[in-house]
């Protein structure tokens, strides 16, 4: 299986794991006192958390979950809502040249996740168009 690998660096380690535990709805595969291991395979990730004093935020403008409908969304946003994420929706916007139904929610250390389904390309975008820059 091919999945993705994303290291992150964060400030609590046992708050970044709650985090991660209820936004991917699993259990780490792998938790020491320095470094927690999610696999999923509902999208193939490999995610690893390492604690480290300093983490100024969203450094990698932002990550995302594309999915493969409106519906897997919605479904997605009320998951995350009933363990008490706040989600910041925006449906039928023109973002990153396509015209997109989304949702956002934020990590402890700020970096920004999106759940999104792309429903069509779009040649242009205007031009104070700043959602690609999460």
């Amino acid at each position: 299986m091919t999945s993705v690998h994303i290291g992150l660096n964060v400030r609590d380690l046992e708050e970044s794991k709650t985090f991660y535990e209820n936004m991917l709805g699993v259990t780490p595969a792998k938790e020491k006192h320095d470094y927690v291991k999610f696999l999923t395979s509902e999208p193939n990730l490999n995610l690893t958390l390492t604690p480290t004093e300093q983490v100024d935020g969203n450094q990698i403008n932002h990550l995302g979950v594309q999915l493969e409908s409106r519906d897997e969304v919605i479904k997605h946003k009320e998951r995350l809502e009933k363990v008490g994420f706040f989600t910041r929706e925006e449906m039928d916007t023109t973002c990153c040249y396509a015209v997109q139904d989304k949702f956002w929610v934020t990590d402890p250390d700020g970096n920004e996740w999106e759940y999104f389904y792309t429903k069509d390309d779009v040649e242009d975008v205007e031009e104070n168009d700043e959602c690609c820059i999460g």
